[in-house]
């Protein structure tokens, strides 16, 4: 299985970007002809689940979820860490329809980012840190009010793993804002999707998805109270993986 492994890595890549270039196209066609939720689903939610299927079948990277009981009726704010891409795409078949909080450079790659576009991200432009606080609470309010979840990556950046979480605030301050619940989601990713290479490692990915979080106003307070919340729950439960993985 070793000797084998960069070959089918190799193989996972070029499925995975043949398949975005082709779905891609394919999307910019009759996408915009749809309503936004079979356009999350055609763009984002079958591609992505056909990510997944191949991350399992060629590199071995299968999951395991716990705490899908915790996911509330009100669509929220996912709050998770972020180790890889894997998550990214993994976390579009729990919580759907669903929105991102992506960097707007995401939207100039050659026909998948053009597609996604159609599927209505937050695209923010990070250098302009306070511009992008109130795109991120204008639009994501909106999106909350129309019954979108959105999934936003606090730590800004993907992190090795057994590295403590750190989170920005804005997502929380969305949630408090629109008086939306946040849902953490831990995930130990990174140790089978490195951060760095090319390289996979086959192996279960352990989900941790938290209870609902719910502000208790919209004070700087409160969204800090929020964020601290969030934060710490993430890290335990990073913490109990990687004792679990010791035992």
């Amino acid at each position: 299985m070793s000797l084998l492994m960069p070959l089918r890595v190799v193989l996972f890549y070029f499925l995975l970007a043949s398949s975005a270039l082709l779905w891609g196209l394919l999307m910019l066609i009759v996408a915009p002809f749809m309503p936004f939720r079979w356009r999350f689903t055609l763009i984002v939610g079958w591609w992505s689940r056909g990510a997944i299927w191949l991350t399992k079948h060629l590199v071995g990277i299968r999951y395991q979820v716990t705490g899908l009981e915790n996911i509330p009726q009100q669509p929220g704010v996912i709050l998770a860490n972020h180790q890889s891409t894997w998550e990214t795409f993994f976390l579009q078949q729990i919580f759907r329809p669903q929105t991102q909080l992506i960097k707007k450079e995401l939207l100039y790659v050659p026909f998948f980012g053009w597609a996604f576009a159609l599927a209505r991200p937050i695209a923010i432009d990070r250098s302009n840190g306070r511009d992008s606080l109130k795109q991120l609470s204008r639009i994501g309010g909106e999106r909350l009010a129309e019954g979108v979840w959105i999934l936003v990556f606090p730590e800004g950046t993907r992190n090795l793993p057994g590295t403590p979480v750190k989170f920005s605030r804005g997502g929380a301050a969305l949630a408090c804002v629109n008086d939306a619940p946040v849902i953490p989601v831990a995930h130990n990713a990174g140790l089978f999707w490195p951060k760095f290479g090319w390289s996979k490692h086959p192996g279960t990915v352990q989900v941790h998805i938290g209870p609902a979080i719910y502000p208790k106003g919209q004070d700087p307070r409160a969204i800090v109270e929020l964020n601290k919340t969030a934060e710490q729950w993430i890290n335990n439960a990073l913490k109990g993986m990687s004792e679990q993985r010791q035992e």
